[in-house]
């Protein structure tokens, strides 16, 4: 099954075999023939690590000068004087052992979980539901925290979160905006995505570290960025 006419010509407009620049790269996806809707940018880096080994798994958030261009709705799992915080912080939703039996039976309308170190005893039961869907709070993305307003203001404003393992591929990605962000505003959350993973290098990782950087509209194919802009 084919991919729809306007993949098709937007493939034809470039050759996909060359890299560029990261003002090449989002100029040419601006210039694609566009969705009728508001289609996510997305950056993803496959990286020379040995996703197996448990030093060389890259996982953490980076803040995106620009956003994503999505407002999540953070929900936040704590108790006491924590949860008026949260509220406060601007969390969607806030609860303790009530929202955990809830996610429980199955209802997942929520972007985001942070939760407090103090419900983690609860909030571990969730594993096998909130695992697979990238939504288990952890320390290393700095969603089990008690710094619960710092938590939720930088999720509401474009913090986002990555993991390379061998499950990922090897492969950090990670939305950088829409398109109708304009082209300033992708390259520079494009860079602070890119600039996050190189300081992320694991010290054993060994020769070439970013083998492969691409850019892409959701719908769209794949620009190559020139990995000379990529030296870890």
């Amino acid at each position: 099954m084919g991919r729809g006419k306007k993949y098709d010509q937007a493939v034809a407009s470039f050759d996909k075999d060359a890299t560029h620049s990261w003002e090449s790269a989002i100029g040419l996806i601006k210039g694609f023939p566009q969705k009728k809707y508001d289609q996510t940018v997305h950056i993803t880096m496959n990286l020379g690590i040995d996703g197996r080994q448990a030093d060389q798994i890259l996982r953490g958030t980076v803040m995106l000068p620009h956003g994503t261009g999505k407002d999540l709705r953070v929900l936040v799992v704590t108790q006491g004087p924590l949860a008026q915080v949260a509220e406060e912080a601007g969390a969607d939703i806030v609860g303790g052992a009530e929202l955990v039996a809830k996610i429980e039976s199955g209802w997942l309308d929520f972007d985001l979980v942070i939760a407090s170190p103090d419900m983690m005893g609860q909030v571990g039961k969730l594993g096998r539901v909130l695992g697979p869907r990238g939504l288990m709070p952890n320390p290393k993305t700095g969603t089990v925290t008690r710094d619960i307003e710092k938590a939720v203001s930088e999720a509401k404003a474009g913090r986002v979160e990555y993991r390379a393992d061998s499950k990922s591929g090897n492969n950090a990605q990670a939305p950088i905006g829409k398109m109708s962000f304009d082209e300033k505003a992708l390259i520079e959350n494009a860079r602070a995505f890119a600039d996050a993973i190189l300081r992320a290098k694991p010290a054993s990782a060994k020769g070439q570290f970013v083998r492969k950087c691409i850019v892409s509209a959701a719908m769209g194919p794949g620009v190559k960025i020139d990995r000379a802009l990529l030296a870890a």
